[in-house]
């Protein structure tokens, strides 16, 4: 099947991204106005680049280059993103420097959470995890400290990560879980090769999560399947841009990736609720404001990249 597009919201797609890179690299060189859309001036986007956002610029700096090897690495990965909360991170690790594989205490992690549970958030509302108690616990943190126990304690799942050829086959591997679904599996399997523990392929496998479905089905009008419609977009990014007259700043010679594209989409959906108000979703407003953050990042990329950020 072809993939058939609205030709104005495909290149408001595209101009989108645009947009979203432009304030990036304004924010970093304090120009303002950051940008002259309402919309993202008004309303939380994440970047066009996923590992720009400010949560994988912690996991990279706080969790991954730590000088772990790489089981430990991976356990640290996944615990994080469990939460994916950096002051969950920073409670934790207060409690039991160094957080490895061997610090791990199922009783200790969960005392330490509930009691910090009782003064603020222990989860990011970033996106919603599967909450069921398929462990028997009535506390969420309960059944997924036993889901890391499981994984990485009794079925010594780090190595079996490891020896995974492929970003899919370890997507697979981490699917077979309780409490993982398939979304949140492509996301870990993103961030574990963010790390030097594995090295595999990114733009040979992709999963289009809830709201890139979303975003997808609102800018093509018929498609073979969504990760077809990432995966077209992946490679014909470059001439789009060109095309639009969009002189997209990538970062050195890294295109935006499949998770990029995944992510843009979901963040495009967003975007339609307040600029087209009339395409059918089932989500209708954008539940975020933007707040500036003035707390500086130092940015970072994943080492095995070998990518400098000049700005």
């Amino acid at each position: 099947m072809q993939n058939i597009k609205n030709d104005e919201l495909y290149d408001e797609f595209w101009e989108f991204a645009f947009k979203r890179q432009e304030i990036f690299y304004n924010k970093i060189k304090n120009i303002l106005p950051l940008t002259n859309d309402k919309i993202l001036m008004q309303y939380k986007f994440c970047n066009a680049y996923r590992v720009l956002d400010r949560v994988s610029q912690y996991l990279i700096r706080e969790v991954i280059n730590k000088n772990f090897n790489p089981e430990n690495t991976i356990f640290r990965i996944v615990l994080f993103k469990i939460f994916n909360l950096p002051s969950t991170w920073e409670e934790l690790e207060h409690n039991f420097a160094p957080i490895c594989l061997e610090s791990f205490d199922f009783d200790k992690f969960s005392a330490c959470l509930s009691k910090l549970k009782e003064r603020q958030p222990i989860y990011n509302n970033a996106y919603i995890l599967c909450a069921n108690k398929v462990f028997g616990f009535q506390n969420k943190h309960d059944n997924h400290l036993k889901l890391i126990e499981k994984m990485f304690i009794d079925d010594g799942v780090a190595p079996k990560i490891i020896n995974c050829k492929s970003m899919e086959e370890g997507y697979n591997l981490l699917l077979k879980y309780p409490l993982i679904g398939s979304f949140m599996a492509y996301q870990l399997a993103t961030d574990i090769n963010y790390s030097d523990a594995v090295n595999w392929r990114e733009n040979e496998f992709t999963v289009a999560g809830p709201g890139a479905q979303r975003g997808i089905k609102k800018v093509f009008v018929q498609f073979d399947s969504y990760e077809s419609v990432i995966k077209e977009c992946y490679e014909r990014q470059r001439e789009e841009f060109k095309r639009l007259n969009l002189d997209f700043k990538f970062l050195g010679r890294r295109e935006l990736q499949y998770i990029d594209i995944q992510n843009l989409f979901c963040e495009f959906d967003k975007y339609c609720r307040q600029a087209h108000p009339e395409l059918k979703s089932n989500r209708v407003r954008i539940k975020t404001k933007y707040k500036p953050n003035l707390t500086k990042i130092a940015y970072i990329l994943p080492k095995k990249w070998e990518i400098s950020l000049n700005y």
